[in-house]
């Protein structure tokens, strides 16, 4: 995403938030890993944390170090800012610290919108679509903040599993629920099963784009739904997704049929 921004001629910076990376190719404008590392957690004689835990100290000790980040921040011009933040699902579903960076970046007067990154291979059978959707729901109901779901690594799918997958992204749930129907045994399960699919599609509050790094279409549309999210520009003028809801499905569909093509 950063080199297609650089392609567009658009300014955007970095910042890491994940104390376990290892390295990026791309430059950050500030590195959490200058305030604390899991590693060196992790290396303590005292502390003794494994790495999960270590991760969790690290975030509570950027939590209550909050002025760093503003000391990163405080100096920058461009004011479209990616925070590279850690995968684990438990920092946004039943953690504080996210949701309290979140509110620090609210507070510094950003317009924040969540990226929910689901990986493409997780998601082509139903029973791990459901799981990823209750993911995406809790991040989205912990945080509060408008939230863009992702299905990545798309092209490393297969042609039959993009033409599978096609489905998922803004899924008929009662399709779900009956595909589950067929392999579920348990009477109770089907039940429960039908119950969130149920939930889901009453609210509509999950829909999935795809995103291939190597396909400038599929970055355009992702990189199109977080400017309309945070309303990127406004003070020049309105933002909208450039297709209406009958066009996004249309270019979907191009995408796909591109890639089945191929």
């Amino acid at each position: 995403m950063v080199q297609h921004c650089a392609a567009l001629n658009r300014s955007v910076q970095v910042v890491n938030l994940d104390p376990a990376a290892e390295y990026f190719n791309y430059p950050v404008m500030a590195d959490i890993r200058e305030l604390i590392e899991v590693d060196d957690v992790m290396e303590d004689d005292n502390l003794r944390f494994g790495p999960n835990g270590g991760l969790v100290f690290c975030m509570e000790y950027f939590a209550n170090n909050f002025d760093w980040l503003e000391d990163c921040l405080g100096h920058v011009e461009d004011d479209y800012i990616l925070f590279d933040c850690p995968g684990q699902i438990e920092l946004y579903t039943h953690l504080p610290m996210m949701k309290q960076l979140v509110e620090q970046l609210q507070q510094w007067e950003f317009r924040v919108c969540g990226v929910f990154l689901v990986d493409s291979q997780f998601m082509v059978e139903s029973f791990k679509f459901i799981s990823g959707v209750l993911a995406a729901l809790s991040a989205m109901i912990s945080l509060e903040i408008p939230q863009i779901n992702i299905m990545t690594k798309m092209d490393l799918l297969s042609k039959k599993a993009k033409k599978e997958i096609e489905k998922y992204l803004d899924p008929d749930m009662y399709s779900v629920t009956e595909d589950s129907a067929n392999i579920l045994k348990s009477k109770m399960f089907k039940k429960l099963t039908k119950a969130i699919c149920g939930l889901i599609d009453d609210y509509s509050m999950v829909r999935f784009l795809p995103y291939d790094h190597s396909d400038e279409e599929s970055l355009n549309i992702v990189l199109q739904h977080i400017d309309f999210a945070i309303q990127y520009g406004e003070d020049l003028e309105f933002k909208e997704p450039k297709e209406n809801e009958k066009d996004k499905s249309a270019t979907l569909d191009e995408y796909f049929q591109d890639q089945v093509d191929e």
